[in-house]
């Protein structure tokens, strides 16, 4: 039904090589990434984990956000964080683990009623879907007063 497109550059050879990452919507446009931004200290860059938390948090909060309206409940404040951790498996590495981290403000919204919308929409959101393969998706949701 809708079909978004990413595209990347790279010149060079493996950890000395550098990247560009653009987007459609031009969010991102030549945005560097190479070795340096994805495993050492250089914050100059991003890298395909950030990234990947960033969409997964993004597709997370709407899917909350929608499940809480659908509920009868208004979002009044949504914040999400997504933590990627890349492990070394054998010669390469893998997402061995994302921790969805949720504070949201949803005015007459029950503690419990809230663990249920916030769990069932990890589970129903496209991006927690399509990350199955992922060892293990957490989620910590505190409801604001």
């Amino acid at each position: 039904m809708t079909e978004k497109t990413a595209s990347v550059h790279w010149e060079g050879q493996g950890k000395k090589g550098q990247g560009q990452i653009s987007t459609e919507t031009a969010a991102l446009k030549a945005y560097p990434y190479g070795f340096g931004s994805r495993f050492e200290d250089d914050r100059t860059g991003t890298n395909p984990e950030e990234l990947l938390g960033a969409a997964h948090a993004a597709c997370f909060t709407m899917a909350f956000s929608f499940a809480c309206d659908k509920a009868g409940f208004a979002t009044e404040q949504v914040d999400t964080q997504a933590k990627v951790r890349l492990v070394p498996e054998g010669d390469g590495f893998v997402i061995d683990r994302i921790a969805l981290t949720l504070e949201a403000k949803v005015p007459g919204m029950a503690p419990d009623q809230f663990q249920q919308i916030a769990e069932a929409a990890k589970r129903g959101c496209p991006l927690s879907k399509a990350l199955a393969s992922v060892g293990s998706i957490t989620l910590t949701a505190t409801l604001k007063a």
